[in-house]
């Protein structure tokens, strides 16, 4: 079983670690301590980490001033008890630089950097794009591969290409293609590590090797998401298969364009926090609404009870 404090190696990482959501005030404002609060939950859960400012934190509706603040916040709360990743999406590279630089002020320990949003960069550009991150910082970096969402495919090849930079250190593989966990392996090794991006894909990755997972539902399931990691870890494979079986049906709107406000919803039928989200997102309403709060409900009602696997 793989303790908090295990993750807290300087760029090295694994286990569960929440793309945690950024809640916000019935006014739109930031809301700091309920994030804090809701930060809280899970690491009692015994999450190893957590990835703020990822996309179900809601980067880009925050302002630069709000997401340092976010992040410094976050550093002082956690103390030093796991890492602290911020997501790096930014326009443009200067800016993502820019974004880095303010990152490692706030204390964080680590980044998940992000292709250039909007434009689509080639191969050569996105070469370009993290090497200059990189220098930007000393931080250890994750390289966040999600081309179902962002439009920009890093290869298996291209991440061969970047093995010469020290401070990438860790892969999110989000591309819905479980075979890229084995191509990486055989193609550059142990050297990085994989962390797995897709939450209905996590059994799957978790059997493939992968050293941890980047995770939406954790947010409002997190004792569940600790308990499939550590049914694998102990190689208890068909209990791990129940409990991801009960999970999969929830795990799936973690890959749908309303992921962030499915998710917050989630969070708030649990009572960890708000739904609100900052426009353009809007809440969830009619028929849609009660067709996502049926599978979240049926899920609440019907999730597997931790004391019987005895973990």
């Amino acid at each position: 079983m793989t303790s908090p404090q295990e993750s807290k190696t300087e760029g090295r990482w694994t286990g569960v670690f929440p793309a945690t959501t950024t809640q916000f005030g019935s006014d739109g404002s930031l809301d700091t301590e309920a994030t804090l609060r809701h930060l809280d939950v899970m690491l009692n859960a015994g999450v190893h980490g957590f990835v703020m400012l990822g996309t179900v934190g809601e980067n880009s509706s925050l302002d630069t001033a709000e997401k340092f603040e976010l992040l410094q916040a976050t550093v002082n709360h956690i103390g030093g008890r796991v890492p602290v990743l911020a997501g790096v999406a930014e326009y443009t590279t200067a800016q993502a630089c820019r974004s880095a630089e303010a990152a490692k002020r706030a204390g964080v320990d680590g980044l998940m950097a992000l292709p250039a949003m909007v434009y689509k960069t080639d191969v050569r550009e996105t070469v370009v794009h993290f090497r200059e991150v990189a220098k930007a910082t000393d931080l250890p970096i994750m390289i966040y591969n999600n081309p179902v969402s962002y439009g920009v495919d890093i290869k298996p090849e291209t991440f061969a290409e970047l093995a010469d930079e020290p401070r990438f250190t860790t892969i999110k593989e989000s591309s819905n293609d479980p075979r890229r966990i084995t191509d990486l392996r055989n193609l550059c090794g142990d050297r990085y590590q994989l962390f797995a991006g897709v939450d209905d894909l996590i059994l799957e990755s978790l059997v493939l090797g992968v050293d941890g997972w980047v995770s939406g539902l954790v947010n409002a399931f997190p004792v569940e998401n600790r308990l499939i990691w550590d049914l694998v870890e102990a190689d208890r494979f068909k209990e791990a298969r129940e409990v991801y079986r009960w999970y999969t049906p929830l795990l799936h709107l973690d890959t749908l364009p309303k992921l962030v406000q499915y998710i917050k919803l989630a969070v708030a039928e649990c009572g960890y926090g708000s739904e609100l989200t900052r426009a353009p997102r809007l809440r969830i309403e009619g028929e849609e609404r009660e067709r996502i709060l049926a599978i979240i409900r049926q899920g609440i009602e019907t999730r597997p009870n931790p004391a019987d696997y005895r973990i």
